[in-house]
C-alpha cells in the first residue's frame, strides 16, 4: 500500500511572485524581454490582420525579405532592431513607443 504524500500549505505571506523567483534564478531580465517581444509581435500581427495585410506585402512595403518579415513576426525571435519595429508600426498605421519606467 502506497503512502499518501503530506502537503504542506505555506501561508500566503510566505509566497513570492514570479518576480521575485525569476530575478532570483537570474532569469527576470530575458522574461521581460520575451514578454515585450511577444506583445509586439501580437500587435504587428493584429493590425495587419484589420488592414488585411499578408506579410509579403508587409514585406515589400518595408523593402525588406519575407523572412525578416518572419522574425518580426516571431513572438520567440528576439533579434529584430529598433528600425524594423518602427518601420512595421508605421506601415500598419501604428507608432512605436519606447519608454523606461
Amino acid at each position: 500500500m502506497k503512502a499518501k504524500k503530506k502537503t504542506v500549505r505555506r501561508p500566503a505571506s510566505k509566497l513570492g511572485t514570479l518576480d521575485d523567483f525569476l530575478k532570483q534564478e537570474g532569469k527576470l531580465e530575458e522574461f521581460e524581454a520575451v514578454a515585450v517581444k511577444e506583445v509586439l509581435a501580437w500587435q504587428i500581427t493584429e493590425a495587419m490582420r484589420k488592414s488585411n495585410l499578408s506579410r509579403k506585402r508587409l514585406a515589400e512595403r518595408m523593402k525588406t525579405s519575407r523572412s525578416q518579415v518572419s522574425r518580426l513576426l516571431d513572438p520567440t525571435d528576439g533579434n529584430v532592431t529598433l528600425a524594423t519595429l518602427q518601420r512595421a508600426a508605421t506601415i500598419v498605421g501604428r507608432k512605436l513607443k519606447l519608454e523606461l519606467v
